[in-house]
């Protein structure tokens, strides 16, 4: 159990509690870590993110709540993905627990820089972590055209967007679970430097946009956080 910010010890002891009630359910004697956040502002919003390891794999659940309700919503997501991953079903979409971050305005700054090693795969296999992680957008290497790309949730399944190649994904005769259908975007990512991509993302509204970097030539993907500012996630 990790806390940043003021969480009330009163969350601390509820989230152990109810984490520990749903692996109990699942039978699942597996380590849990769990993050609480208090987010800064009059909403007195709390974050609360748990991985459990299910099946050698890294489950992980997000939620973003009211002080003294986020750690039971975050439970009872846990919950429904545990049960969702012995049915071998994949998230749903729209998802009601999970309102997109996206509103418009003026630009916000980009406070967060993370550079990550990115892994090599399919779209399948991306959308496999894209749904285990309970990520809204997952930036990967794609393995079948060496580019970066991203896939995300949109109706009627995912989304691919890629730097450059438009076509469809090369189906897997042996498909990921019950991976959902993918759709690639018509449109190559755009080309812009990080300042301009904020501007972009702030001003269209957008939760999220993945876009080539004129300098680096790699993908990027900026992201609003819960508290209004932006986030990048980069290529090492």
């Amino acid at each position: 159990m990790t806390t940043r910010g003021e969480v009330a010890a009163l969350d601390v002891t509820r989230a152990v509690r109810a984490v520990s009630r749903v692996l109990r359910r699942h039978h699942l004697d597996a380590p849990a870590r769990v993050r609480l956040g208090a987010l800064p502002g009059a909403e007195a919003l709390t974050v609360v993110q748990v991985d459990v390891r299910h099946r050698d794999v890294v489950t992980r659940v997000q939620v973003t709540g009211p002080r003294g309700f986020a750690v039971t919503f975050a439970a009872e997501r846990l919950d429904r993905r545990l049960a969702r991953l012995a049915a071998r079903e994949t998230r749903p979409w729209p998802d009601p627990a999970r309102p997109a971050l996206s509103r418009a305005g003026e630009p916000r700054p980009i406070v967060r820089r993370k550079q990550c090693a990115l892994s090599t795969c399919t779209p399948a296999e991306a959308v496999a972590v894209l749904d285990a992680m309970d990520y809204e957008a997952h930036l990967f290497t794609d393995a079948e055209t060496g580019e970066d790309a991203v896939v995300h949730w949109a109706a009627p399944g995912v989304r691919l967007i890629r730097q450059r190649a438009t076509y469809p994904p090369i189906r897997s005769p042996e498909p990921v679970r019950s991976t959902p259908p993918i759709v690639v975007d018509a449109e190559p990512a755009a080309c812009l430097p990080p300042g301009e991509a904020a501007t972009a993302l702030c001003r269209g509204g957008l939760p999220f946009l993945f876009c080539t970097d004129p300098d680096s030539g790699r993908g990027g993907l900026l992201y609003r956080r819960h508290d209004g500012d932006l986030a990048l996630v980069a290529p090492v």
